[in-house]
Order: C-alpha cells, then sequence, then structure tokens
C-alpha cells in the first residue's frame, strides 16, 4: 500500500505547499514502510519533487481540468489512488483542497482529518495532531478507517530535500461532467499571492482610504510580500475582495503577518491566528490586535511604516 500525495499547482508551476506535502509525504512513508507516489495535473518539471522524496509520480494532463473543480479533482484524485493502492492520500490545506478532500473522503470511504500540524504521532491506530478553536488549539485526532485522507496546514511541516532517482508515469483520468461551468477566471499576476506567501502585510480602515495605499505595497515589495486587507476595506471597495483575509475571507498561515491599521475584529484574528509572528501598527493601545500580536507599535502608520521601509531598505543595501 502506498502512500499518495497531491502536488499542486498553479499554471504548471508548483506551489510551495507541494513540496511541503511531498516532504510530509515522504516521512508518513517511512513510518508506515511504504512508498511515496506523487500526482500531478497539468505540472511542468515533475522531476522537481524527486529532490522531496517522490519516488513515483503520476502526472495527469488534460486541458479541462485547467480551471479547479472540486468535484472532478477529487474524483481524479480518487482514481489514482485506487490505481496505485493508496491507503493514506496527503494534500495541503488549501481553500481549494478543503473543498476537494471531504468530497474525496465520502469517494474512498476514508476519514479525514484537515489542518494537520505534525507528522503522526502513532500508526497504530493512526493518530494526528490538529489546530482547532479557529486556531487557538489543537486536538490529537484518531483516523480509525483504513484509509486515511490529511490535509496538511500550510507551513506547519516545512521543506525538507530527499533527493531520490524517481520516475514519471502518465495517466488518462476520466473526466466526469460535474455540472458546473466556469464562465471566467481572474488571476493576480505579477505579485505573490497571499496563498503562497511567507510574509504578508495587511491594512485596514486605519489608513483612511484607497489612495494611502502605496506605501502597503511598498512595504510589501520591499519584504517580498503578498498584500491584504480587513473585511471593512474590501466592503468598502478600497481594495479586491481577493485581499480579505480573516475568518469570513482567506485564512492566512504565513511566517510574518504585519497588520497596520487593522484594530483586530474577532473575525479577523481567527483567520490570521495560525500566522507565526504577528506585527501590529495602531495608534489606538488598547486596540484588540495588541492581545494577540508578538510584537507591536503604538504610533500613527503615516510615520512608522515610511520609517520602516527607509530601515529595511537600507538593510538590504548593507
Amino acid at each position: 500500500m502506498s502512500v499518495l500525495v497531491f502536488a499542486d499547482s498553479a499554471e504548471g508551476k508548483f506551489k510551495k505547499s507541494a513540496f511541503e506535502v511531498v516532504s510530509y509525504g515522504k516521512k508518513v512513508a517511512e513510518q508506515l514502510g511504504s512508498n511515496l507516489v506523487a500526482l500531478t495535473i497539468n505540472a511542468n518539471n515533475n522531476e522537481e519533487l524527486y529532490t522531496y522524496g517522490a519516488e513515483k509520480v503520476i502526472a495527469v494532463s488534460n486541458d479541462s481540468l485547467a480551471t479547479f473543480n472540486a468535484k472532478v479533482y477529487a474524483s481524479v484524485i480518487k482514481q489514482v489512488a485506487e490505481a496505485q493502492g493508496s491507503s493514506v492520500v496527503i494534500l495541503d490545506s488549501s481553500i481549494d483542497t478543503l473543498y476537494a478532500a471531504p468530497i474525496l473522503a465520502v469517494g474512498l470511504d476514508a476519514g479525514y482529518a484537515s489542518n494537520v500540524v505534525a507528522l503522526p504521532s502513532a500508526t497504530s491506530p493512526f493518530t494526528v495532531k490538529r489546530k482547532a478553536f479557529s486556531n487557538k488549539g489543537f486536538s490529537n485526532t484518531v483516523i480509525s478507517t483504513e484509509k486515511k485522507v490529511i490535509g496538511v496546514a500550510k507551513n506547519s511541516y516545512g521543506v525538507f530535500e530527499s533527493p531520490v532517482d524517481g520516475s514519471t508515469e502518465t495517466f488518462e483520468a476520466t473526466i466526469a461532467d460535474s455540472g458546473v461551468t466556469s464562465i471566467k477566471v481572474e488571476r493576480v499576476t505579477g505579485k505573490v499571492t497571499i496563498a503562497d506567501a511567507d510574509i504578508v502585510v495587511s491594512a485596514g480602515r486605519g489608513l483612511k482610504g484607497p489612495e494611502n495605499w502605496g506605501m502597503v505595497e511598498e512595504l510589501a515589495d520591499v519584504l517580498g510580500a503578498a498584500t491584504a486587507c480587513s473585511k471593512p476595506v474590501s466592503d468598502l471597495g478600497w481594495r479586491p475582495h481577493g485581499e480579505h483575509v480573516g475568518q469570513t475571507g482567506k485564512p492566512v498561515a504565513s511566517n510574518l503577518y504585519i497588520a497596520i491599521g487593522i484594530s483586530g475584529a474577532i473575525q479577523h484574528l481567527a483567520g490570521i491566528n495560525a500566522s507565526k509572528v504577528k506585527v501590529v501598527i495602531n495608534t489606538d493601545p488598547e486596540a484588540p490586535f495588541f492581545k494577540a500580536a508578538d510584537y507591536g507599535i503604538v504610533g500613527d502608520a503615516f510615520e512608522v511604516v515610511p520609517k520602516l521601509i527607509e530601515k529595511l531598505k537600507a538593510f538590504k543595501q548593507a
């Protein structure tokens, strides 16, 4: 019985999470005394996965899979899992896979654990540690079914090289009609996306208007970060809804999260609580965000951020 990992990609290029789940899958396969198989869909450079321990890569290429569809992707993963005799299927915990994984689990008659943050602490019974209570706690979950589906939380395990002499095989999947038609897909280009970012610079109504977002974007450029915003900002139309982070927007699990002019409503904090280091810049010392932050600056963003940009540029040039 093999361990199957779904290595996600966008426009042919592997996401960072793909390397993380392959790294994770390699260790799980070692724990089970099994081999690791990676599934890719419309990806280029499948050989990259050999570096992280994928002994075999199953490559599916089909133009109808260019746009993500949870039901269709779950069906493809299920077909490969059954063909490879996989007892454990591992995915990331992105917005897309959080939709597809439960469908996959039902199809495989498997138990599903999402937001897993560590390697199984035991394999009999199969026990994994997961984030719980909006990332405020952890739970140890036992998966008792014969087949198991695991969703690995972003930036929870890390990326580790474990080079092997791998091989790649093509797979002709049956693509079923999902009943859903995609009319239009808009993608952000030329910028770091929130999903892939290790650093996120986010701002709220404290910036007073969309015309002041230049310094947020400049700070993000200096740090190689993604830009984000609070819900009120996207509701006001200052920033695209795709940048809204929080419990009701996109969840963030970055290594560094910088909040500028965001008070810290409970829904926002719940959505970014998985970030490892949180920094807040706010004029109000009583803002709720300060209680959740690792570092805080009480000050005017229009004074603090330009100075921060200046110091960071000087540091990078040194």
